[in-house]
């Protein structure tokens, strides 16, 4: 599509909508478009984030090989599309020389590399799944493990408290692939006891520093008889551990097909829950794909907006957006782009729905009427006029994904990152 096709296509939209849902549910919608933010994770950048099958491909060309590369890819993105200040990080992978002990010396190395190129450290996630954790992490049977394990989660609550956006995010992948492998309750005992002691252990001045130590489930992966947290309320009482800093992470990519993913949501603002996401899109009930903008994900935004845990000047009362996503077949930063562009999307959405004309339908026990004014923003509407507004009204390009393309970056490091890295 020409530029000139973008801009007509952008205006026609714009005014489509005001006809449709008014003239200040779209300002809202592109206001709100335009605040929205999310976490790259590093790993998304790398080109040590693979393996083989589904997880390799074509899509490998011009991936970054250092943490410095990672920081040039994450300040483009952030460049085109003004929203993805934070980047995301594994401690093993990226503050690391032996992928068994990290090292915040490293950690300030990084931090320097992205502040170079007009971002900043995310959230910062300890590894646990590397050489030694055959049998866990936290809840591994060797003390030695264990005790490694709650050293590198003590360090990692330091970088994010002084480095970071005070975002410690834990995933334990912890669990077993046969009955009788291990007791049930031993392993989520350990794990429940190493959680308490990695925060006896964490400093108060570092405490006081922390935003949130966010707790992650997932339904599987990688013990296929057993996953320690397996699903929110187990992720809920370990937060609880850390007092008022605990918060459940939600990978919307790792649940059973057909949970209602807005449900938990809605429960979780209820309880007064903070939490956080890992967007993607579930094919395989993982985290492979990048995001979809569908309906599921605009009803869970319309959650957020209805339960003010979204867009609040004080950032504690938000819950946190991050991308997770392992994209191989397609080129990396072109996946992250289309995720932005699908979150946006939602975000628009969600916030065009008439709220008070759904209660009115409520509250008249007009069930399809409900249903359908939900559907008319929630479904039906295209939102890529306003997600285009919001970019023009920053001084973007309408289309990042295009304007990246245009820019002949991905050629270019095709180029140089296929030389060895001493001739650099």
């Amino acid at each position: 599509m020409s530029n000139a096709s973008y801009e007509d296509y952008r205006i026609k939209g714009i005014d489509y909508l005001n006809t449709v849902f008014g003239g200040d549910a779209v300002e809202r919608a592109v206001e709100n478009t335009m605040r929205f933010m999310v976490e790259v994770p590093a790993w998304q950048l790398w080109s040590g984030f693979g393996g083989g099958g589904r997880f390799e491909g074509a899509g490998m060309s011009g991936a970054a090989r250092t943490t410095g590369e990672i920081a040039q890819d994450a300040g483009l993105i952030h460049r085109l599309t003004g929203s993805t200040p934070c980047i995301g990080q594994h401690m093993l992978w990226f503050f690391s020389g032996d992928r068994m002990y990290a090292d915040y010396d490293r950690a300030v190395r990084v931090r320097d590399e992205l502040e170079t190129e007009g971002v900043r450290m995310g959230s910062v996630n300890p590894t646990y799944f590397l050489a030694g954790s055959e049998d866990g992490s936290f809840s591994a049977m060797d003390r030695g493990t264990r005790e490694r394990y709650i050293e590198q989660t003590v360090l990692g609550a330091r970088i994010a408290a002084e480095l970071g956006n005070g975002i410690l995010s834990l995933w334990f992948p912890d669990g077993t692939n046969y009955p009788g492998q291990r007791e049930l309750q031993d392993k989520i005992g350990l794990l429940k006891e190493n959680v308490s002691l990695f925060w006896d252990r964490t400093p108060r001045e570092v405490k006081s520093r922390l935003d949130r130590v966010l707790f992650e489930y997932k339904v599987f992966e990688p013990g296929t008889y057993s996953t320690t947290v397996p699903d929110w309320g187990t992720a809920r009482e370990l937060s609880r551990l850390v007092g008022d800093w605990g918060a459940v992470l939600v990978d919307l990519g790792h649940h059973h097909h057909g949970t209602n993913i807005e449900q938990i949501v809605a429960h979780m603002i209820a309880f007064g829950i903070r939490g956080g996401f890992h967007f993607n899109t579930r094919y395989a009930a993982d985290d492979d794909h990048s995001v979809q903008a569908d309906y599921g994900l605009a009803r869970l935004f319309h959650e957020l907006l209805r339960g003010n845990a979204i867009f609040n000047d004080d950032t504690a009362e938000n819950w946190s957006f991050g991308l997770d996503q392992m994209p191989r077949a397609e080129e990396l930063i072109p996946a992250v782009l289309k995720s932005v562009d699908a979150l946006k999307r939602s975000v628009a959405k969600a916030s065009l729905l008439d709220v008070a004309e759904q209660r009115i339908c409520q509250e008249a026990f007009d069930v399809i009427g409900s249903n359908v004014e939900c559907e008319r923003a929630l479904l039906h509407a295209d939102t890529g006029p306003v997600v285009m507004e919001s970019y023009v009204r920053l001084g973007l390009h309408p289309v990042p994904l295009e304007a990246f393309h245009e820019s002949g970056y991905q050629k270019r490091i095709v180029g140089e990152r296929s030389q060895p890295l001493k001739n650099l």
